[in-house]
């Protein structure tokens, strides 16, 4: 493992993905997906998803990211004919998520657009019949750009909330790997059987192989589950360009935890099965803010910078971190922790909380392989050459894998 994961050359986590693998679509039943099994110094096997309930050690704590994909591209038609896509990243005005959604007079958010050229800073207009046989006027003004996209206002003309507008014209952003326009069945099969809270511009697709029978085999093998929420960014599609990790900016995502979880995590000596790696990052995030609360109680930014954990290594346990947050919680009267990380998982990383993982397979030269990579020590390879060897879908829709940790072995 490096000293330093800056100085990782994203080359070494390269391997052959031939086109045909890419799964477009998913199967006809979510659970009848493969399962690649990993323990350390055992051989790689596999069974079906909906196998997974007889794997999972009794009494253990599950934890799934209940984030639900919003219809965020937007599409507006210019006068001269021009197409103008705006592609919702996070909410600027009001910034709470749920806030922004249910307001009726008005939002602002941060985007990408697409056709930027054409679109010379003229507002927008589009009329939007809505179910109940209404029409409104969508407006859109471009703003100056910012660190991450273009700030972009929309006002309409009847009080409705803008979830409302999302659900009548917006579309939902499936892959661009998946080389192929979004279709109806796409509103169910992206996402997870448990998608809550809305604000994802992806989806967590480990959790797109629960079924209600799978989650009702957990429960009744006495599997506690509970729920974090990380809104997934377009960021998590965007490659490595740099050849050393150092020079690699991660983005920022939103994760919201409940006490709810932290009490559990304690009452499990602070560990958990994370499902994804959206729930890995925001469990380990979770343990950071915890070492910040713990140096400083009065902490008021909880925000995880991308390389905090390689420049400032902890040597509090995951129950000491987790009960700092819970005396936070006490002083301030919280019962949620909401900020945003940026947090880095690569090889040389030391796990804290998370210690099996369920997760599908991802991209060659991403930084989702480099977190996988991190809690095998290294043994990605045997993973993923097992997968191409025994016909496994790859990427969002394609099958999945559990690794455990030498915890379980």
């Amino acid at each position: 493992m490096p000293a330093n994961p800056r100085n990782i050359q994203i080359a070494d986590y390269n391997y052959p993905l031939p086109d045909e693998r890419i799964a477009r679509y998913p199967l006809p039943e979510r659970d009848h997906s493969k399962l690649l099994i990993y323990r350390p110094g055992e051989a790689v096997t596999h069974r079906h998803f909906y196998d997974l309930p007889t794997l999972l050690p009794e009494g253990t704590l599950m934890v799934m990211n209940n984030t639900r994909v919003i219809q965020a591209r937007l599409h507006f038609t210019k006068t001269t004919g021009a197409l103008i896509e705006v592609f919702l990243l996070e909410p600027h005005t009001p910034r709470d998520y749920q806030q922004n959604f249910s307001s009726s007079d008005g939002v602002s958010w941060i985007c990408m657009v697409g056709n930027l050229k054409k679109w010379k800073g003229e507002i927008l207009q589009r009329e939007i019949t809505l179910t109940d046989g209404r029409t409104l006027t969508l407006r859109a003004e471009r703003h100056a750009p910012c660190a991450t996209g273009h700030v972009v206002t929309f006002q309409w003309d009847l009080p409705v909330s803008f979830a409302h507008i999302l659900e009548a014209i917006g579309e939902l952003p499936i892959p661009p790997y998946l080389n192929r326009a979004t279709e109806e069945s796409d509103l169910t099969t992206y996402q997870t059987v448990y998608s809550k809270i809305k604000g994802s511009v992806a989806a967590p697709t480990a959790g797109l192989h629960f079924t209600e029978r799978v989650l009702a085999d957990c429960r009744q093998r006495g599997i506690q589950l509970a729920e974090v929420t990380l809104h997934v960014g377009a960021g998590t599609f965007r490659p490595v360009k740099a050849e050393n990790i150092g020079g690699h900016d991660m983005h920022a995502e939103w994760i919201s935890v409940s006490r709810t979880l932290i009490e559990q995590l304690l009452a499990h000596g602070g560990h958990c099965i994370a499902v994804g790696t959206t729930s890995v990052r925001t469990l380990e995030s979770l343990y950071y803010i915890g070492c910040l609360l713990h140096a400083n109680p009065d902490a008021e930014d909880l925000h995880i910078p991308q390389w905090m954990p390689y420049d400032n290594p902890q040597t509090l346990t995951a129950t000491e971190a987790l009960t700092a947050i819970l005396a936070w919680m006490d002083r301030t009267g919280n019962q949620t922790v909401q900020t945003a990380t940026q947090i880095i998982i690569a090889p040389g990383y030391h796990y804290h909380i998370a210690d099996t993982i369920i997760t599908n397979f991802h991209q060659p030269q991403s930084t989702l392989l480099l977190l996988v990579s991190a809690f095998v020590r290294g043994d990605w390879h045997r993973i993923y050459d097992y997968a191409l060897a025994n016909d496994f879908r790859f990427l969002s829709y394609g099958d999945s894998s559990i690794l455990f940790s030498e915890q379980y072995n």
